[in-house]
């Protein structure tokens, strides 16, 4: 027969399976429940595994415990100490038992909480700032390795604006509230309290519901040296709260040909030509603003080759996805006004800056969009405002070739770049035939008018006139 001693161990072994209890020993010991025969084993010298760690995810709150001391009503309670394991035990008077301030006992538990409360002993401030984990890195510690092996992996490397999006979310809200913690504290409940805190700052449910899977990466980066992960977790949606995403409520506005046609009138002219550009061809406008003359355009300008994307006024030679990687066929008459729009350049970037450089989106949104939407009485349904993205040229593209023309459904994918969805996507080759490519591209149009104004010759180009007549 089992002794306790042994019981204990395997009662052990399964209420904590990252214990130091052996394989060899629970093997053992389970052998003898299960065949009642004992086998030789060493159990008289095992040790038996202590409990786990302090956790405040564990902790269900003290009430406190009254009782009298002289001429006192006083609460007691546990407070966690620096460089202790236990717990020590604490004392505040409440009121005198008689006379003057004495307290009928309702009054005297609601103060006994009172002051538990006002000393911390239950906040994860407190715990934090006294218990030291030991064997646990934190959660800012783990955070930090997950967010260095990312950005340097091979295996579906990661965009650098998606790695500044991660920065940011950890900086400014995951850090500050859970980053002090023991990874192995970080779950359902502590990932709740933080959904709440991110609610009432008034983050949108997309970005909370973005912010949450950086958590649960990090705390699955948490492996050993198999490979498994030290701390799994089964993520409950309905227990954390997390709120749902409402795509009809996104902001994803979208412009129709009477503002486009408007755009197509704006007084910039490198802008004016960018604007169509977008509109007429569904370009991302990083896709547009990377594109240069000698690469990715062909000698007639109805074909745009996208490869690469600018950010920042810095070259990517990556895009966003692997649908990305596509030729965009132009209707002739963009065609010409891109042609018009170089002058004989043969080189360098399509959209540039007096510099070289690629253009600025966010000096495109505000200095450009921003102002002609405003001036055309523009109104964006998902704000009321006069704003709006630059991915609303894409949604335009998009509405106009899947609702005001025949274009075949896996031409306007490919152009647009949409991921390959079933086996369907995967055998359709329309992007091997170019003529038929440029057949529709002709025959659907672009859904906007072109001013017939005359291209208004910039400064730059003065400048180059200046230098080539020298």
């Amino acid at each position: 027969m089992l002794t306790l001693d042994q019981r204990h161990i395997i009662d052990m072994s399964f209420m904590y399976p990252s214990s130091d209890i052996t394989p060899s020993l629970v093997s053992e010991c389970s052998y003898e429940v299960l065949h009642g025969a004992p086998v030789a084993s060493t159990l008289d010298s095992a040790t038996l595994v202590k409990r786990r760690g302090k956790s405040m995810s564990r902790r269900t709150g003290q009430l406190g415990h009254i009782e009298q001391s002289g001429k006192w009503w006083v609460v007691r309670w546990w407070m966690d100490v620096p460089n202790q394991e236990k717990r020590a035990h604490k004392w505040k008077k409440i009121c005198p038992i008689s006379g003057p301030g004495m307290l009928s006992i309702s009054a005297r538990e609601r103060r006994a909480r009172e002051i538990i409360i006002e000393s911390g002993a239950d906040t994860e401030k407190h715990f934090n700032s006294v218990v030291k984990p030991k064997d646990c890195i934190t959660f800012r510690a783990q955070a930090l390795y997950w967010f260095e092996n990312t950005k340097a992996r091979k295996r579906k490397p990661v965009a650098n604006a998606t790695i500044e999006l991660w920065a940011g979310c950890l900086r400014n809200w995951i850090n500050p509230e859970i980053g002090d913690l023991p990874v192995s504290d970080v779950n359902n409940a502590v990932l709740k309290r933080l959904v709440m805190k991110m609610s009432e700052g008034g983050l949108s449910p997309k970005t909370i519901d973005t912010y949450t899977q950086v958590v649960k990466m990090v705390v699955a980066s948490a492996v050993d040296a198999e490979g498994e992960q030290i701390f799994p977790r089964k993520w409950n949606a309905d227990f954390i709260d997390m709120p749902l995403v409402d795509k009809t409520k996104q902001n994803t506005p979208s412009f129709d040909s009477q503002t486009m046609s408007g755009l197509a009138t704006w007084k910039d002219e490198q802008v004016r030509t960018l604007f169509i550009l977008c509109g007429a061809a569904g370009l991302r406008i990083g896709e547009a603003l990377g594109l240069e003359l000698d690469k990715h355009l062909s000698p007639d300008f109805l074909i745009i080759n996208v490869k690469q994307k600018a950010r920042h006024c810095k070259i990517e030679e990556r895009v966003k996805t692997s649908s990305s990687y596509r030729q965009v066929d132009l209707h002739p008459r963009i065609a010409a006004l891109l042609k018009q729009f170089v002058l004989g350049r043969e080189s360098g970037f399509l959209f540039r800056t007096r510099n070289g450089k690629p253009l600025s989106s966010s000096n495109i949104l505000k200095r450009h969009l921003h102002p002609a939407l405003k001036q055309l009485q523009y109104l964006n349904p998902f704000t009321n405002t006069h704003k709006a993205g630059n991915h609303a040229f894409r949604r335009y593209r998009n509405t106009f070739l899947r609702n005001h023309t025949e274009c075949p459904e896996g031409l306007y994918k490919y152009w647009m770049a949409h991921a390959d969805v079933d086996m369907s996507d995967l055998y359709d080759k329309i992007k091997e035939d170019a003529a038929f490519r440029k057949l529709w591209a002709e025959k659907c149009g672009f859904g906007f008018e072109l001013s017939s104004v005359v291209l208004s010759v910039r400064k730059v180009r003065k400048k180059d006139g200046a230098v080539k007549a020298a």
